[in-house]
Parts: C-alpha cells; structure tokens; sequence
C-alpha cells in the first residue's frame, strides 16, 4: 500500500517560508518520480513542481524562482521549499507519485499566506 504523508504546513506572512515534507512508503522510492499539486477553494488542482528519478526539475511558471523541490532518497522523503510567499500561494498542497499505472495522494496540507 503506497502511503504518502505531507508535513510543513501553517499560516505565514506574505514574503515568508515554508518548507514542505512528504514521507514515501510502499513504493520503491529511488526510481520513482514525484510531485507537488496544490488546490486553492473553488479551483481545480494544478501542478507546483515534480523531479524525476534522476533528480530533473520541472515548476509551474507561478512558482519559478521561488519554490525549490528536492529529494533525498536515503529518507524516502521529498521537499518543496517555498520562498517570497504569495497570499495567492495559498492552497492545500498534495505530494503524489505514480505506482502501477495509479495516482497516489496524500492528505495534504494546508498553506495559508496572509497580505
């Protein structure tokens, strides 16, 4: 069973940090690539960021310059450092990964940045 937990989140000030984790099991984690989504109220969800296997990067235009995916394959664990928070970076975000042919979701966790 792939288990995905998202950690990090709260409230912060617009122009503030934070700093995303989400613990990976049930997969095997070195040769899997994984993302970060997020979903603000009444929006569909949308993309943040992903990384490859091999540790390629790929960012929504929105995000660019400011938040920063990385992985650590010794943890299991993927991270999304987010910098110069925006009011509209507010959203819940979600880590995902593909196993099977199947997209697997975390909980979530929610990020709220105040003008």
């Amino acid at each position: 069973q792939v288990q995905l937990v998202e950690s990090g989140g709260g409230l912060v000030q617009a122009g503030g940090s934070l700093r995303l984790s989400c613990a990976a099991s049930g997969i095997t984690f070195s040769i899997s690539a994984m993302g970060w989504y997020r979903q603000a109220p009444g929006k569909q969800r949308e993309l943040v960021a992903n990384i490859t296997s091999g540790g390629s990067t790929n960012y929504a235009d929105s995000v660019k310059g400011r938040f920063t995916i990385s992985r650590d394959n010794a943890k299991n664990a993927v991270y999304l450092q987010m910098n110069s928070l925006k009011p509209e970076d507010t959203a819940v975000y979600y880590c995902t990964t593909r196993k099977n042919w199947v997209q697997w979701w975390g909980q979530g966790t929610q990020v709220a940045v105040s003008s």
